[in-house]
């Protein structure tokens, strides 16, 4: 399998965490939605993180786990931002759809996250 299809397999996943999480903060934490929002980001994104270092990317994972841990949140808080921005350019001045333009805006910030996380991320040592 391709590490771009490996990388999704892994942010599906890592999308359930997400769902999971908000609702525990939601419905258990009684976090108002965008303090949810913030709550659920953690495990999910140190979920897929934890994926990619071990399913995706495995041989160029590093040894310093927090630098690693920190540039992938970092990378795919840009991710999400790029997903965010599709989204609502598409949802506003398109007026597509809403379901449409958040799976336009999955997968802009997919690519944007895998580009990332290759480059940035799960470097080989001689980059």
């Amino acid at each position: 399998m391709s590490a771009f299809l490996r990388f999704a397999a892994v942010g599906a996943a890592g999308f359930v965490v997400n769902e999971a999480a908000l609702y525990v903060a939601i419905h258990w934490l009684h976090l108002g939605k965008d303090a949810a929002w913030f709550f659920a980001f953690v495990p999910a994104v140190t979920f897929t993180w934890w994926g990619n270092r071990t399913l995706t990317f495995r041989e160029h994972a590093s040894d310093r786990l927090l630098a690693e841990w920190l540039r992938f949140v970092a990378t795919n808080s840009l991710g999400a931002l790029v997903n965010l921005a599709v989204y609502e350019a598409l949802v506003h001045f398109t007026r597509l759809d809403a379901m449409l333009a958040l799976a336009a805006g999955v997968l802009a910030g997919m690519v944007f996250n895998f580009t990332l996380s290759k480059k940035l991320v799960f470097r080989s040592p001689s980059s």
